[in-house]
């Protein structure tokens, strides 16, 4: 069944919202299970469902596996972050089972293959001939009563004919059947090995992040048997493995951004001025988003956007700092409070410009608002934190830094002069 919900423009509540009040509703329903899960414009993975995230269980022994899955089952029903936590395994079918007496039905010379086409016949709708008309084409098919073949008892009443004295067996005299059993109704596999699929939706305001590690926490402590792996799939997998990454990404994008400095400044350590802004930029987007969203993939796009547009108050006041220094042969000091002053400015308009165009995404309530909000949020809130503190912490970081370089550069001028007293020294003597 498939829902349309109003423009979000129209109502007051999100997907998830409006999924938390139909599930209580639905839970005074008896004799039904109903689980919802909101339609993703993208998915991951070609798995399909009854949630939105899975957690697959595999093994070679699929009795382990049959007896293990359960009890994980149990467990993450337990955990109050999980909401709709069910599973694809089906074992409880019913099942009939036949056993032939062979002895018995040797007396009527009646062989295994007879009876499996008598029950052929009976139950599996067998097509026996084809008539042909003028206009149409009609498939005789041979089976017992259609009202029958949902009753066990019809077993005892299909009778055998004895290939020896000609007559008709009770199928019943040389077979006997149990119905007290249940066995596969499916098992699914993944890969080459059996496997079940435990699915869960989040609870209100819990995190996918959260969820995996609780997860993890309980699949190590209920202690499984090394043979049954575990692992996440689908979107859960996609969101296991971005985490993995996601350090990886941002290293590379810092490294990237260094020695382009480097190579524009001539140097090794004015890009540490400029990298220096990044770190309060960090720290806003990750306060804004504490209270509103979690580190989504959209949220860490915000992130590395900051990379680009907070280091540019550094490069402003760097660039402008150096130049000085350069041409109008100024002090770091002097150097740098002048870069201060004239590019103040300027780092202010951009700033706001870089502000003020965020807010539309971090305000809106449209359709597919939910996807861009944690990208505004991010940016204004790492912008406002970063424009806060970068405009007194740059200088700061730049005439230390600076001190740092010209003490190295008078300690290699002193030793570069004294290697260069003893030369004349060597030559006089």
């Amino acid at each position: 069944m498939a829902i349309s919900l109003k423009p979000r423009d129209q109502r007051a509540y999100t997907a998830d919202q409006v999924i938390a009040r139909l599930r209580r509703e639905i839970a005074r329903v008896p004799g039904a299970t109903i689980y919802l899960q909101a339609a993703q414009d993208l998915n991951v993975g070609g798995r399909l469902a009854r949630t939105q995230y899975q957690y697959t269980l595999q093994d070679a022994d699929l009795s382990e596996l049959n007896e293990w899955a359960p009890r994980l089952l149990a467990q993450l029903q337990k955990l109050p972050m999980l909401r709709d936590v069910t599973s694809d395994q089906q074992t409880d079918s019913s099942m009939l089972s036949l056993t032939i007496d062979r002895d018995q039905a040797a007396r009527f010379g009646i062989q295994p293959s007879l009876i499996d086409q008598t029950l052929d016949d009976a139950f599996g709708q067998r097509q026996v001939t084809q008539y042909f008309t003028q206009l149409n084409a009609y498939h005789v098919i041979l089976e017992i009563t259609p009202a029958l073949q949902a009753d066990p008892q019809s077993l005892s009443k299909i009778y055998v004919k004895s290939p020896v004295t000609g007559q008709m067996v009770p199928l019943s005299t040389f077979v006997k059947f149990d119905t007290q059993h249940v066995t596969f109704l499916s098992i699914n596999h993944q890969g080459q090995f059996p496997a079940v699929t435990l699915s869960f939706n989040l609870g209100p305001g819990a995190a996918l992040g959260d969820a995996v590690d609780a997860i993890n926490k309980v699949t190590a402590s209920i202690r499984m048997p090394s043979q049954i792996t575990g692992s996440f799939q689908g979107t859960a997998q996609a969101f296991q493995s971005s985490l993995k990454s996601q350090p990886y990404l941002i290293l590379g994008a810092l490294v990237v951004v260094y020695i382009i400095l480097g190579m524009l400044y001539e140097s090794y350590i004015h890009p540490l001025t400029i990298l220096s802004t990044l770190p309060s930029a960090g720290v806003g987007a990750l306060l804004v988003l504490l209270f509103h969203f979690d580190l989504s993939v959209i949220a860490l796009i915000g992130i590395i956007l900051l990379i680009g547009i907070v280091k540019k108050n550094g490069i402003m006041m760097v660039d402008f700092a150096i130049q000085a220094e350069r041409e109008q042969h100024l002090s770091p000091e002097a150097s740098i409070r002048q870069a201060c002053l004239l590019r103040f400015r300027p780092i202010m308009m951009t700033t706001m410009a870089a502000l003020l165009g965020a807010l539309p995404l971090m305000l809106e309530r449209g359709t597919g608002s939910e996807l861009r909000q944690p990208l505004g949020y991010t940016m204004v809130g790492g912008l406002i934190l970063s424009q806060a503190l970068t405009l007194f912490t740059t200088p700061v970081i730049y005439l230390f830094l600076d001190q740092f370089t010209g003490q190295r550069r008078h300690a290699h001028a002193a030793e570069v002069a004294g290697v260069s007293r003893a030369a004349v020294v060597q030559g006089v003597s």
